[in-house]
């Protein structure tokens, strides 16, 4: 009986204990692992110091650390997902420096057991075929060294959130907000540095709002988190899950360690003591070899460099850059002069892509990544200030969508500025329109571009964080990828403003035959201004025509030839007649006709970009207009009952108003001309 009893009491006590590790403030702090109990798979392993090492010296290879008991992650009384917080101190060590292998993350997770998954661009976290599946009811900020294309990945040096899968609902290149002197500047990190990185990931059950704020080694936690996600947690997160890391890594051979880690469910994570987290592994001595030759080594350095000082001088001088105090905040915008220069080859006519009033174009690829870029070199002139002009193109630089050219960065050198896209290997779209091409898209490749462009205009315009007006849409600007998918490209007269607001400038900036006849009268642009741009655009790739061309007689408008076929109820003969027979008459009569109703000369009867893209969708009839006149400011309505109703139709509120001076003249673009 003594012995029954005995029994009893150490399950009821172990079951008080597993009870405890799942509930409600759970807590947990780890200043160094030595002779920690955490749950190992993989490669993982804990060092003889005290360092929990995820991944080694070995090729292909996962490594997993988890808390080993499940935590209870949810409110009780209302089901929501309470709010909680960790920290934990990491360091990347690559056996070759400045490369590393893929990255790590903090991971919160149903199960520890990952059999299934993969190493690589995974993490060792899903495969190809369970990636963003709705039942992994997965958590994970990801701290990602490589830039994997096919998970959205915006560099390779980023944080991110991510929900299900890898990729990230929220991400943000690796780095910190410094307070100081009343003024707050962001400052880069290197993941693959070799250096203590601290990491705070932070979920408000209230705010529903998740924080990751890093730092470097013995730097306090900055007020500003590095990024944020408004998210409500309690459809992924379950009851009970667990905590931990996952790793991988791929040909290039690193190793990932954490130092120490602290967890808390409601409440704040105790601060680790820095000062008791083990130390990292010190690099390997120089060979003997190395030691022994050294003197002879430095001997000859010494010589080398003396005899080419002269060299170097001159060649620092053709390198030279102008770098300002406040450029230094643009850190990975800005690109190194002599890196431009190798990699168009010294700026060789061999690599000239176009040429013209704009600037010169040149085709290059960074020494560094082989990545393939267009370098356009243009004046140093603007009508802003240089300080301002350089914010925007950083500001453009963030823009990310399938249908726009990525400007990369700049660079600024004596009297020029160097602008960097990734480069487009089909060049632009009026090259395959004008002039008897050699190669003519069909309708279906045109329809798509068609799409694209108009899909790449609203992100512009409705779905970025500012409101981007391109002021210079036209199919010179619009390049083809590899396959043939149009992208808008030359942000160079583009403008930024907050939603809500108005862009205040009088300035008429553009391409005549594109410019809305507002635009010229007050100088001011507006979406509105784009989408008359773009119904130019629209009727040009249609009919293989420029907006403004010379015939043999006079000089001949697009758009007024395309509506007086239309007026003669055969819209269609205005196509391209390079398309032959090969083409959707629905789809071409569409374009024709979405094509006069974005150039209408009232901005009010104009639609949006969303309601174009609708209508190319099909998701929206295009409306029937059944009488047009001509004005000598373009398209309008006979009567005033089919504009109010058409623009009724539309739901479209126009921010055109008469607040501003008519000007005359339009400046010509610096940066116009596609690449």
């Amino acid at each position: 009986m003594a012995v029954c009893f005995s029994f009893r009491l150490a399950i009821l006590l172990l079951t008080l204990m597993i009870s405890l590790a799942g509930s409600d403030d759970v807590e947990f702090i780890y200043n160094g692992f030595r002779s920690a109990n955490l749950t190992l798979d993989g490669i993982a392993q804990l060092t003889s110091t005290g360092l929990l090492k995820l991944t080694s010296e070995t090729e292909v290879s996962i490594g997993q650390a988890f808390y080993p008991h499940h935590i209870n992650f949810k409110n009780s009384t209302n089901g929501s997902v309470s709010s909680f917080s960790t920290t934990f101190v990491l360091a990347v060590l690559s056996k070759y420096h400045g490369l590393s292998s893929n990255g790590m993350a903090f991971v919160i997770s149903p199960t520890k057991d990952f059999s299934g998954a993969v190493g690589g661009q995974y993490l060792g976290l899903f495969n190809k075929s369970s990636d963003g599946k709705a039942t992994n009811h997965i958590v994970a900020v990801e701290l990602d060294t490589v830039q994997s294309s096919d998970l959205n990945d915006i560099n390779e040096n980023h944080v991110g959130i991510d929900i299900n899968g890898l990729i990230s609902e929220k991400a943000f290149p690796a780095g910190y907000y410094e307070d100081g002197n009343g003024r707050r500047q962001f400052r880069n990190l290197s993941l693959i540095s070799g250096k203590r990185l601290q990491v705070w990931v932070e979920y408000d059950g209230v705010g529903k709002r998740m924080d990751v704020t890093l730092a470097p080694f013995k730097v306090s936690k900055p007020k500003t988190p590095l990024l944020s996600l408004h998210r409500d947690l309690s459809s992924i997160v379950n009851n009970e899950m667990y905590v931990g890391f996952s790793s991988a890594s791929a040909t290039i051979i690193s190793s990932h360690y954490i130092l120490g880690w602290s967890f808390k469910m409601n409440g704040q994570a105790k601060d680790l003591t820095l000062s008791q987290l083990p130390k990292l592994p010190k690099p390997k001595k120089i060979s003997r070899l190395l030691t022994i030759g050294l003197p002879f080594i430095l001997v000859t350095v010494i010589l080398v460099a003396v005899s080419g000082v002269v060299y170097d001088t001159r060649r620092k001088m053709k390198f030279a850059e102008v770098v300002e105090d406040w450029e230094l905040e643009y850190g990975p915008h800005r690109f190194k002069f002599k890196d431009l220069y190798f990699a168009t080859k010294g700026f060789k006519d061999e690599e000239l892509l176009g040429a013209g009033g704009f600037g010169r174009v040149y085709k290059g690829a960074l020494p560094t990544s082989k990545l393939e870029v267009a370098v356009k070199r243009v004046s140093h002139e603007s009508r802003q200030g240089m300080k301002e002009f350089v914010a925007e193109v950083v500001s453009i630089g963030r823009l990310r969508h399938r249908n726009l050219v990525q400007l990369l960065g700049y660079c600024r050198r004596k009297g020029e500025l160097l602008l960097v896209y990734d480069y487009m290997p089909n060049g632009s779209l009026d090259k395959y329109l004008y002039n008897q091409p050699k190669l003519t898209l069909n309708w279906s490749q045109r329809f798509k571009v068609i799409k694209g462009i108009a899909s790449g205009l609203l992100y512009l315009h409705e779905e970025w964080e500012q409101v981007v007006i391109h002021r210079d849409v036209k199919a010179s600007n619009v390049l083809l990828d590899s396959e043939l998918n149009g992208r808008l490209g030359d942000f160079g007269l583009a403008r930024l403003y907050d939603h809500g607001t108005e862009l205040q400038t009088t300035h008429v900036m553009g391409t005549i035959g594109y410019l809305a006849p507002e635009h010229t009268r007050t100088g001011k642009a507006t979406p509105c201004t784009d989408v008359f741009a773009f119904g130019a655009f629209l009727l040009e790739v249609a009919c293989g025509r420029r907006p403004i061309s010379q015939s043999p007689v006079d000089e001949v408008i697009l758009v007024d030839w395309v509506y007086s076929c239309w007026r003669e109820g055969d819209i269609v003969e205005a196509k391209d007649p390079n398309l032959g027979s090969n083409y959707e008459l629905e789809e071409v009569e569409l374009v024709l006709k979405l094509g006069l109703i974005c150039s209408h000369s009232e901005p009010e009867a104009r639609p949006t970009m969303r309601h174009v893209v609708q209508f190319l969708e099909r998701d929206m009839a295009l409306p029937e207009i059944s009488s047009f006149s001509l004005s000598s400011s373009g398209l309008a309505f006979a009567h005033r009952e089919g504009l109010d109703e058409f623009a009724k139709s539309m739901s479209y509120t126009s921010s055109f108003s008469k607040g501003f001076s008519p000007s005359s003249s339009v400046a010509p673009s610096v940066l116009s001309g596609g690449r």
